[in-house]
């Protein structure tokens, strides 16, 4: 019989990978597998505290109580949305998602992460923002439209009131310093 697990700080095709490869090794058998939420069935060697300990060795964790399963489906949301592009109304579409006032789930992601969502949301989009700057394929304004900027302006603001430059400066760097998704919060 499966048996679905939520896993915390499993946002990328490397996490899945990882999460997976030590899923076998306690001797799984993975079912399906999305970021954050693996399906699996438990075979006759298997230890699920042994799991746990695997999983946080390599920066993850088994999430067993719904407030933090909830916040990490969100924040999973948030970082697939804002990858495909799908950033326009974003607060009202996760509460359309989760069923839930956008007032709920700000309280709620602000109690347990102790960060807004706002600012969470504002944090993934200027790593998304160094991404394409690094990529070299955008200018700053095609970057803003992407990422639903009323302006390369607001954009160029909340990039330099996060980072302390300017996104020129920081594409003259060449020394970039980026944070992996699961390091935000």
């Amino acid at each position: 019989m499966s048996e679905t697990f939520y896993i915390k700080n499993m946002v990328c095709n490397r996490c899945i990978a990882s999460v997976l490869d030590i899923f076998g090794k306690e001797d799984y058998t993975v079912e399906s597998v999305e970021l954050g939420k693996v399906s699996a069935a438990a075979g006759k060697k298997t230890n699920k505290s042994a799991l746990d300990r695997k999983l946080k060795e390599k920066g993850f964790e088994l999430i067993d109580n719904e407030t933090e399963t909830l916040v990490e489906q969100i924040k999973v949301k948030l970082i697939s949305k804002i990858k495909s592009g799908e950033t326009e109304h974003l607060f009202l579409s996760l509460a359309e998602e989760f069923n839930k006032t956008e007032t709920a789930l700000s309280k709620l992601f602000s109690k347990s992460e102790g960060m807004t969502l706002e600012k969470y949301t504002i944090n993934l989009k200027i790593e998304k923002v160094k991404e394409y700057i690094q990529l070299g394929q955008l200018n700053f304004s095609e970057i803003a439209y992407s990422l639903n900027y009323k302006n390369s302006s607001h954009l160029a603001r909340q990039f330099k009131t996060s980072t302390g430059m300017s996104m020129t400066e920081y594409k003259n760097l060449k020394s970039w310093n980026r944070k992996t998704l699961d390091k935000i919060v």
